[in-house]
């Protein structure tokens, strides 16, 4: 794939559903929105803001037009799947915005956010867009077990906590899918295991595992993954949880060893893996934000 095309996903018994590569960071495939092409059209994660237009192009390809668009529905408000949110509001005038209820008011006043995402990304903020407010008007705050129909299709809401507070993924029974959000990680053809996710400041490593149970527990077929598109779920969720564990244990390890944050930050940055998909520069950005975001986690345990 490239910046902006667009592909059916198909894992599982899914149809209705196209993936638009949104190339966050420069990376193909790292980004997207889902398209849900129903009675009540659906797009679920919306990118950095920045490269909304491809959505836009996007829907327009599956002639959709922006006024028939019901609902926009951002995992979390993480800007690179909530950063077009505001975009898109405008462009698609009679679409709701669908989002769990911890992360409404984010979306109202992105300020804080915007802030936040600075101080916690650095320079990798050159690819995002600064968000736009949504009115809370458009606002439709969803609660866990929330079910927003679309037709043939829904999305049933299920806090995640794991990664943020305000992270909820959708399952979608038509398809037996699931939404993923960041709740199962990174998952790439090609690499040799599911890539954790575990940015700060929110990121605890046993509400992630219970995340991961209660994705189990949907027992879906398809994982409709934040980043790199749709798989089959296989034995991924079970991976997650084990890949997920020995990265806090590593990351424990090599602090008591090196007794310096700093320094443990520089380790896991020039030891990154992921290099052949998404290039060295953000392999190692990839990490230091994974990393601290563990560092932060392994403070709060021992308060």
């Amino acid at each position: 794939m490239a910046r902006g095309d667009i592909y059916e996903a198909t894992a599982g018994e899914s149809t209705d559903l196209y993936y638009v590569d949104t190339e966050l960071y420069g990376v193909a495939e790292y980004g997207g929105a889902y398209i849900i092409d129903d009675d009540r059209p659906a797009i679920v994660d919306t990118g950095m803001g920045r490269n909304y237009e491809l959505i836009l192009d996007a829907l327009a390809e599956l002639e959709i037009a922006p006024e028939d668009l019901a609902v926009i529905a951002p995992t979390h408000v993480h800007l690179d799947h909530a950063g077009g949110a505001g975009y898109l509001t405008e462009a698609c005038p009679n679409a709701d915005v669908c989002c769990y209820e911890a992360g409404a008011r984010f979306l109202i006043d992105p300020t804080g956010l915007w802030e936040g995402t600075k101080a916690a990304v650095g320079d990798q903020i050159d690819y995002y867009a600064e968000p736009k407010p949504i009115p809370d008007d458009r606002i439709v705050e969803l609660a866990d077990g929330d079910r927003v129909d679309l037709g043939t299709h829904a999305l049933e809401t299920h806090h995640a906590p794991g990664h943020a507070f305000h992270q909820a993924v959708f399952y979608d029974p038509a398809n037996d899918g699931v939404f993923t959000a960041d709740a199962a990680g990174l998952y790439v053809e090609g690499m040799d295991q599911v890539h954790p996710t575990s940015p700060p400041s929110d990121f605890d490593l046993e509400e992630c595992l219970a995340d991961v149970e209660m994705l189990k527990d949907l027992s879906p077929s398809a994982l409709y993954f934040g980043h790199f598109g749709d798989h089959p779920t296989g034995d991924l969720l079970d991976e997650y949880a084990a890949v997920l564990t020995e990265w806090v244990d590593r990351i424990a390890t090599k602090r008591a060893e090196l007794e310096d944050d700093d320094a443990v930050i520089e380790y896991f940055a020039d030891n990154a893996t992921g290099a052949d998909v998404w290039g060295e520069w953000k392999a190692r950005e990839e990490a230091e934000l994974n990393v601290k975001g563990v560092l932060a986690y392994l403070d709060d345990r021992e308060q």
